[in-house]
């Protein structure tokens, strides 16, 4: 007869694991050798059955600290027909296997609901106050949820007493599955309510206020605990995310908490300079242009920008970036084509050194 492997071999783990190392070890080693996973596999199934009996004896106390003194000899019988909760192992996680998510207890959690909220661009900086109307499931109110008519009430599921588990022989051990008959609810319905038909819940539609706060940004999500799906069987509710959705603004850009305004100047303005009317979030400021400014410049209004969002301080705010993009005109009249002509007639290459610098470059280059 082969000699058996050492326990804590098996489940590759240390003599002094704890409770919980024992218990990874063991919950990876049966996910990827179930015999669900790997049909007709003979392999994995004994393998299955050794990490099965290894934990089986190692997750009792008494049954390790003697199976620590004196090996399988000390145990040797108690692994014989051992028994593991699955179901304990695995929690949730063990519907990956035989395709069921039922959690046993505490009813089933309503689902999320997800809404798409557009708000202003000055909105999204400053904060606003929003109503909105969202359309969900709730418990039908004929039936306060059970879904069965008036005047009756749902009957105790005969095929698993109750319980919405049944046993289900699986080879060597039993395993816990949601009641075929009830679907997990340990009740059926003999007659249905003629509100929600059977179903329990019914749609209604709901008005929400939902508080964006100051310096919100695109796609961000607002988490409203309690307000989505109503649950089954007393679970709680599931939550509304709110997602943002911020309007172009025909002005201003964003970047973070920084706002961007591109501003068009004509030719004088930038080669004389001038003072311009700039927009910002607060209304318009005066900002000197220098001369001989260049397209494409860029100027810092400081504290002109997007509040930190949820900062302390009140004033706490991005800049705003203002790019001067120099406008050439497209129609001229005479006198002005002939104005232009003299000054060009009157300009040396010292007035335009970037010019002349490329130009020299080409020379160099190709001749």
């Amino acid at each position: 007869m082969a000699q058996k492997r050492d326990y804590y071999e098996i489940l590759g783990i240390s003599r002094d694991a704890s409770e919980g190392e024992l218990k990874k070890a063991y919950r990876k080693l049966a996910h990827q050798y179930h015999p669900d996973k790997n049909p007709g596999d003979k392999v994995s199934e004994e393998k299955f059955k050794e990490a099965s009996e290894a934990y089986a004896i190692l997750a009792d106390t008494e049954k390790r600290a003697q199976y620590d003194r004196f090996g399988h000899a000390g145990v040797s019988g108690a692994s014989d027909g051992f028994s593991v909760n699955i179901q304990d192992i695995f929690g949730d996680i063990f519907g990956d296997i035989f395709g069921q998510r039922k959690r046993r207890g505490g009813g089933q959690r309503g689902a999320d609901l997800r809404y798409d909220l557009e708000v202003a661009f000055e909105e999204a900086a400053f904060g606003v106050e929003k109503e909105i109307k969202i359309q969900r499931h709730e418990a039908c109110e004929a039936c306060h949820g059970s879904g069965a008519k008036a005047g009756t009430r749902p009957e105790t599921c005969r095929t698993c007493g109750g319980a919405g588990e049944v046993q289900m022989a699986r080879g060597f051990f039993a395993i816990s599955q949601t009641c075929p008959t009830c679907q997990g609810a340990g009740q059926v319905i003999a007659e249905v309510c003629t509100q929600c038909r059977g179903r329990r819940k019914r749609q209604v539609e709901r008005e929400l206020k939902v508080k964006i706060p100051a310096g919100i940004d695109e796609g961000t999500q607002l988490r409203m605990m309690g307000e989505g799906e109503g649950g089954l069987q007393g679970g709680q509710r599931g939550d509304l995310y709110v997602v943002i959705v911020i309007k172009p603004h025909p002005l201003f850009s964003r970047e973070g908490d920084t706002v961007i305004c591109d501003v068009p100047i004509s030719f004088a303005e930038a080669a004389l300079g001038a003072t311009l009317e700039v927009p910002t979030l607060d209304g318009r400021v005066s900002m000197q242009v220098p001369a001989g400014t260049q397209p494409g410049t860029v100027f810092r209004l400081r504290k002109k920008g997007i509040p930190h969002l949820r900062a302390s301080n009140k004033d706490a705010r991005g800049d705003q970036l203002v790019r001067v993009q120099l406008e050439v005109p497209k129609r001229l009249s005479k006198k002005q084509k002939e104005a232009l002509q003299e000054f060009a007639n009157v300009s040396s290459e010292d007035c335009y050194p970037q010019h002349k610098g490329f130009f020299d470059k080409v020379k160099e280059l190709f001749g």
